[in-house]
C-alpha cells in the first residue's frame, strides 16, 4: 500500500492560463482538494470564496503578482510556477513580494514535494525558501550559467546564509 501523501486532502487553488498546466497539475496533485482559474478574475473569485490552504500562482497571462497580493492578506502560501517569466528578477521580485517559493515550470515534476515543504516550513514557523537553493541551485547554474548568482549577489548571499530580513530589504 502507498504512502498517504501530506497534501491528502488539502485545498490547492491553480492559477494558469495555460490548459495543459491545470491538466498536469491536476494528474500530480490529485491527493488535494484541487480548485482551478484560468484569469485574475477567476483566481481572484475563488481566493476570497473557498477555504484555501495554499496557492499555485503562474505569473504570465494572470496577473501572477496581482494575485500574490491577495493571497499574502489571506495569509495563503503562495507558489509561482512560471515558464515564460522565469528570470533572476522575476525570481528575487517573487521572494521580496512574499512568495512561498518560485518554480520554473520545468520542475513541475517535483510540486509535490515542494508544496510539502512550503506546508512543514510554515507549519514550523521557518521560512519557505529555507532550501531553496539546494532545491534550484544546480537547475539555475545549468540555465543561467555558472555565474548566475552575479546578478542580485548581495540577495543570493543573504539567500544562503538564510539571513532572510536582510535579503528582503535588499535593493532590486
Amino acid at each position: 500500500m502507498a504512502e498517504e501523501s501530506r497534501l491528502q486532502g488539502k485545498k490547492v487553488l491553480m492559477v494558469d492560463d495555460e490548459l495543459d498546466i491545470l491538466e498536469t497539475l491536476e494528474e500530480l496533485l490529485g491527493m488535494c482538494e484541487l480548485h482551478r482559474a484560468s484569469s485574475f478574475e477567476e483566481a481572484k473569485t475563488l481566493m476570497t470564496s473557498c477555504k484555501l490552504d495554499m496557492v499555485i500562482l503562474d505569473i504570465m497571462g494572470v496577473n501572477g503578482y496581482g494575485l500574490l497580493e491577495i493571497a499574502n492578506e489571506k495569509n495563503l502560501p503562495a507558489v509561482m510556477l512560471t515558464a515564460n517569466a522565469l528570470t533572476l528578477e522575476n525570481t528575487v521580485k517573487s521572494y521580496k513580494k512574499g512568495a512561498a517559493f518560485f518554480v520554473p515550470k520545468e520542475k513541475i515534476v517535483d510540486i509535490e514535494s515542494i508544496l510539502i515543504d512550503v506546508l512543514e516550513a510554515k507549519k514550523q514557523g521557518e521560512k519557505h525558501w529555507y532550501n531553496w537553493l539546494d532545491r534550484m541551485g544546480d537547475y539555475y547554474e545549468k540555465r543561467f550559467g555558472a555565474n548566475w548568482k552575479e546578478s542580485h549577489k548581495d540577495f543570493w548571499e543573504a539567500l544562503e546564509k538564510h539571513d532572510y530580513r536582510l535579503a528582503s530589504r535588499l535593493r532590486d
